[in-house]
């Protein structure tokens, strides 16, 4: 399901919005400020924002250029404001948004707008390979490029190995063993049995958010488990 966050601080306006893009099938996180929003983003997989500009604790351009530079997040952008004066769009474009929706507008038009984000993000993913979605985390196998709570992740060839292994074994008890024997060459190079608990303590450290350690669990005198679903 495509998550939406909503930033958007007149509560009959957010209740309106939330109403009608759930209804048709969308998942919607109300936020009233940028503080909330900012953790959710964080916390979600969303896809697109809308959000916003005048907030009882902040600029929506402020949360627009974190979200860009900050978290270099590449996530769909629109501003939804009574603010619509050409300087107003053009800054809008300068912070990162990718549209904008002025105020007042019908529920039909702000539909129109999201289902049409919604086709330019399909569109635009569908050369890549299916994404592998496991709690807050994106993978894209054949790409090889990996996003936390919509953030780029770099790892290294041996950490992308072993992700790709415990996303093939979810909520399966893999044996140091056994990981060594399926992600490593037999020439004699990884053979030390501190191998696999370092490069599982390095890619833990890379999925730096809450969830880092659910994700990978170690069961003692077993081995580790990837303790989430996988999509």
């Amino acid at each position: 399901m495509n998550t939406i966050l909503l930033l958007e601080d007149e509560a009959a306006l957010s209740r309106g919005i939330q109403f009608k893009l759930e209804k048709e099938g969308y998942r919607v996180i109300a936020c009233d400020s940028i503080r909330e929003a900012r953790l959710q983003f964080q916390a979600n997989p969303v896809r697109l924002i809308l959000c916003d500009i005048m907030l009882s604790d902040g600029s929506g351009l402020d949360f627009c250029k974190y979200i860009r530079e900050e978290l270099q997040s590449d996530v769909q952008f629109v501003f939804l404001t009574a603010m619509d004066t050409e300087l107003d769009i053009v800054i809008g474009y300068e912070t990162g948004a990718d549209d904008y929706i002025t105020k007042p507008f019908s529920l039909a038009v702000l539909m129109s707008k999201v289902n049409s984000v919604f086709k330019r993000i399909e569109k635009n993913a569908a050369g890549k390979s299916p994404a592998v979605r496991s709690g807050s985390l994106t993978y894209y196998p054949n790409e090889m490029q990996l996003f936390l709570n919509n953030r780029p992740v770099e790892l290294t060839r041996n950490e992308y190995r072993l992700l790709q292994l415990f996303l093939n074994h979810p909520k399966q008890i893999l044996s140091k063993t056994q990981i060594l024997e399926q992600m490593f060459d037999s020439d004699g190079n990884f053979v030390d049995s501190n191998t696999v608990a370092v490069n599982i303590r390095r890619l833990r450290e890379k999925l730096n958010d809450s969830d880092n350690k659910r994700m990978i669990k170690n069961i003692r005198g077993m081995g580790y488990v990837w303790d989430l679903e996988v999509e």
